[in-house]
């Protein structure tokens, strides 16, 4: 029988300086196409590398298989909530769902605040329901739609959503995240949410004054003309009226009833494609190209091809038509084959050991509480640039560092907090992570794009570094505490 030997810090940090130099090299040669293919090409280089590492160690191809597809299989369900919301965008737009939601953002939205309204009505939104995915699915693609109609960035805007939306996925006890960091570290879950105000709140009023500072000192490249023909164009090509906005005021209600997010999102697909026979008739059947088959089956073939390729408007203006020419689940594809080559990559790491490895290393040189909290932020943010998924860069560093904190008497509401800054807000600035894949496939804005202004995102993990290094709101466990944890970890240990 092979003795399987333990990866060393050269194992594991091979397949990482690998990772990077070839998505550099991918980002060089291709640009703004490397998430279109390259960038999979490389993460699956790098997982065979890995694999040829593990190998090596004694490790067995059959289970790194076995490994790899377990990997893929945790995003089962993300694969299938990103292919309910392309079906989504397509009937929307079909519908005039999201025209709709064009249209009155742009009567009503004040270009000056537009950036910091957007981010606080995700937010709102996002905690009353307890997802940034729905959020980002329903509200953001309107609101990127309004933001081009004013002229004003959709990279700023994209940003502004992410930020929002993420508030709430952190600080909801909807939200799966939320539950998930309380649940590793065994920690009562409102306990964790008061104890995550402290980092969250200033870093999302921060958030919020740069993005009214950035309305307020810029400019909107749309005139006056251009916003009157863009409203005519929407209001001439589709029938504008409040009844196009009960899709996403039923998907809203059914995610406040803690409706699970698939067929929550499915249901908002088939009503938009209700909604499109009812309200707009001729639209359906113009795309659908085939009057001749009849009304029935001219709506049926008209729905059923905004499901799966997504609705191509022809209203005559271009970049009406360009703006509202998307969805259906085959936009997803490429998004979901990135999703797949991450995980694999990361499920290789993990079963053979290598991301422990790299965060043992890390833990070794945390001698002081601020290094203990940054080595938590920095090896949250790694296992979401390395495995491409957000619950395993909460799990993960949770399981090594939890006692770690407990000997150090630390509370564990303080590593609860940590891996929430920094694991559950840094996934979504990572391309080929499952959120940052999924904000970039649903707002059509590049990851990299939208990244340097996705502000709360990036204040908070540098606030809970600071708090760390300060001991600003930093608990300690008194004797008794620090007995009762001890005996938590005993019994989780065996």
């Amino acid at each position: 029988m092979t003795t399987v030997k333990d990866a060393s810090l050269s194992d594991a940090l091979i397949p990482i300086v690998s990772l990077i130099v070839l998505l550099a090299l991918s980002v060089s040669l291709f640009g703004d196409g490397a998430s279109a293919g390259p960038n999979q090409i490389v993460l699956i280089t790098c997982a065979a590398i890995a694999c040829g590492i593990a190998v090596r160690n004694g490790h067995r191809w059959d289970d790194l298989q076995t490994a790899m597809v377990d990997g893929i299989g945790t995003a089962m369900g993300a694969i299938m909530i990103l292919l309910a919301v392309g079906a989504l965008i397509g009937t929307w737009m079909m519908a005039g769902t999201v025209p709709s939601m064009i249209y009155y953002g742009l009567k009503l939205m004040n270009p000056q605040y537009f950036f910091a309204a957007t981010c606080l009505i995700c937010a709102i939104t996002s905690v009353s329901i307890g997802s940034s995915w729905t959020v980002a699915g329903t509200l953001g693609v309107g609101l990127i739609g309004v933001s081009m109609g004013l002229g004003i960035s959709p990279a700023i805007t994209a940003g502004a959503i992410v930020s929002g939306a993420y508030f709430g996925d952190k600080m909801s006890p909807l939200s799966d995240t939320t539950n998930l960091a309380a649940a590793v570290v065994e920690t009562d879950l409102f306990d964790h949410i008061r104890h995550m105000a402290w980092t969250t709140g200033p870093s999302f009023i921060i958030a919020l004054l740069i993005f009214t500072l950035i309305g307020i000192g810029g400019e909107v490249s749309g005139d006056g003309e251009t916003l009157a023909i863009t409203m005519n164009a929407l209001n001439e090509s589709f029938n504008i009226t409040l009844l196009t906005l009960i899709p996403l005021g039923v998907v809203l209600f059914l995610a406040m009833r803690r409706v699970p997010p698939l067929p929550t999102i499915l249901f908002g697909a088939l009503l938009g494609g209700l909604t499109a026979i009812a309200l707009q008739p001729a639209v359906v059947l113009e795309f659908a190209e085939s009057p001749e088959t009849g009304a029935i089956l001219g709506y049926t073939k008209g729905v059923w091809l905004a499901l799966a390729d997504g609705f191509v408007s022809s209203t005559g203006n271009a970049e009406v038509d360009n703006l509202l020419s998307r969805g259906g689940m085959s936009s997803m594809l490429t998004t979901i084959w990135l999703i797949i080559s991450a995980l694999a990559f990361g499920a290789v790491l993990e079963y053979a050991g290598m991301l422990s490895r790299l965060i043992k290393s890390a833990l070794n040189a945390a001698k002081s509480t601020g290094a203990l909290v940054a080595t938590v932020v920095g090896s949250c943010i790694g296992v979401n640039i390395i495995a491409g998924e957000q619950y395993m860069a909460v799990v993960l560093p949770g399981k090594m560092f939890k006692a770690e904190f407990t000997r150090r008497k630390l509370d564990s509401r303080n590593l609860s907090r940590t891996i929430e800054d920094a694991g559950t807000l840094t996934s979504p600035l990572v391309p080929w992570n499952t959120c940052g894949a999924y904000m970039a496939a649903t707002l059509g804005v590049a990851t990299f794009a939208y990244l340097p202004f996705a502000f709360f995102n990036l204040i908070n993990p540098l606030v809970a570094i600071y708090y760390g290094y300060t001991g600003i709101t930093i608990k300690h466990l008194d004797e008794d505490e620090l007995t009762s944890a001890y005996g938590a970890i005993r019994n989780s240990d065996g």
